[in-house]
């Protein structure tokens, strides 16, 4: 009798005893106002062992020269530092959704979802200190840097990219600098090739608008007369709306809005000096 209570015994105590979670399982995120230190909420010891991020190189022409925006850090690691806009992807959310949700959430901007544009993952072991990080990256353009509103863990500002290359430059977060570098020169080579330029002017534009997107991403100075040539001898790159508009004095200059063909025959090849 005494064995049989002993057994009974130690089988109501292996029943009360909680159950770990399966090798791999991820514990739910904390509430709100908790100690998590992401990236996703995620507290020290319960993070996954891989996080799915996105970030977004959102580009943009302000008072003439290639603009990207980019956010503040409010927390560690990098407090301080100058990161891109990014976000952990949820379990039933595509990437492409939230890239736009990382931007318009961390700063307010509503990203243009059109011109998104999926273009390297960076996965390096030790790019974020907190746990294994994999960021699926991507470029987008904006027609104006409207100004962020700003977010719950972060606030955003619009930088001259040329501003972050020097030596006494803001510090960025992670790896986030060569992600900003691949990005540019995405887009550097999109606008070569499509007609991603004329989604970084208001419609309807003028060819010096246009001109000078070309000349704010390539960051280098193009002639006007040949600038004007090449885009009226491709087809389909633009249309003319009909009307002018007053630039300065002289002549009205000719109103565009976007042509018909996305992909551009012949190329709007960039300088050999700009490359």
């Amino acid at each position: 009798m005494a064995k049989e209570r002993k057994r009974s015994d130690k089988r109501v105590a292996e029943r009360a005893k909680p159950k770990r979670p399966g090798k791999g399982a991820a514990t739910p995120r904390p509430a709100h106002g908790s100690s998590a230190d992401g990236p996703g909420g995620f507290v020290t010891d319960d993070r996954p062992g891989v996080v799915v991020t996105v970030d977004v190189v959102l580009l943009a022409v302000h008072d003439g020269e290639l603009a990207v925006l980019l956010v503040e850090r409010r927390r560690g690691p990098d407090s301080g530092a100058w990161a891109l806009p990014g976000t952990v992807v949820g379990l039933d959310e595509t990437l492409g959704a939230a890239a736009v949700r990382a931007v318009s959430a961390r700063t307010g901007v509503a990203a243009p979802l059109g011109r998104l544009d999926q273009f390297a993952t960076f996965a390096d072991v030790d790019r974020d200190p907190r746990t294994r990080v994999v960021s699926v990256a991507f470029v987008a353009v904006a027609s104006e840097a409207v100004p962020p509103a700003g977010g719950p863990v972060a606030s955003g500002r619009w930088w001259a990219v040329k501003e972050l290359h020097k030596k006494k430059g803001p510090a960025m977060a992670f790896d986030h600098r060569d992600i900003l570098a691949t990005g540019v020169e995405r887009v550097r080579s999109r606008i070569e090739h499509t007609d991603l330029a004329t989604a970084l002017v208001d419609e309807p534009f003028t060819l010096g608008e246009l001109r000078r997107a070309y000349e704010a991403v390539w960051g280098t100075t193009l002639g006007p007369a040949n600038f004007r040539r090449k885009v009226l001898a491709t087809r389909g790159f633009v249309e003319p709306t009909g009307a002018t508009r007053m630039v300065g004095t002289g002549r009205p200059a000719d109103l565009y809005r976007r042509g018909a063909d996305a992909v551009l025959h012949p190329p709007m090849l960039r300088p050999a000096s700009s490359r």
